[in-house]
């Protein structure tokens, strides 16, 4: 799934960080947007900068407090974050297509486990 993200300028962390600010209710903090990703602040900081760099992001103002940005999808984020994501169920599928609906279903159960006991 790298490889394919790569050749077209994306990666699992840029795409994890679309996924969040496109998920989110609300603009989310910069620290929000390093826990929700797993990362440290200083690599959320450096994801962001490049988003912004390639206008799939915008910073703008906190509207409590003046000295705070928050990270925003523009509408080039948004038409990015909907292709990596059909990138990524098309990576999915391929990835799975061996396995039968049983093993499918099994398969859901199990990284659901898997999730919530990491969560």
């Amino acid at each position: 799934m790298e490889a394919r993200l790569r050749t077209g300028g994306a990666s699992i962390a840029r795409l994890r960080a679309l996924r969040m600010l496109a998920r989110a209710e609300e603009p989310l903090r910069m620290r929000d947007l390093s826990e929700m990703t797993g990362v440290a602040a200083r690599t959320t900081t450096t994801i962001v900068d490049s988003l912004e760099r390639d206008g799939l992001v915008e910073r703008v103002r906190h509207p409590h407090d003046r000295r705070a940005y928050l990270p925003r999808l523009t509408d080039k984020g948004l038409m990015c974050h909907r292709e990596a994501e059909a990138l990524d169920r098309r990576a999915l599928a391929e990835a799975t297509a061996t396995l039968s609906a049983d093993e499918r279903t099994q398969l859901r159960t199990l990284l659901a486990r898997l999730h919530a006991a990491t969560s």
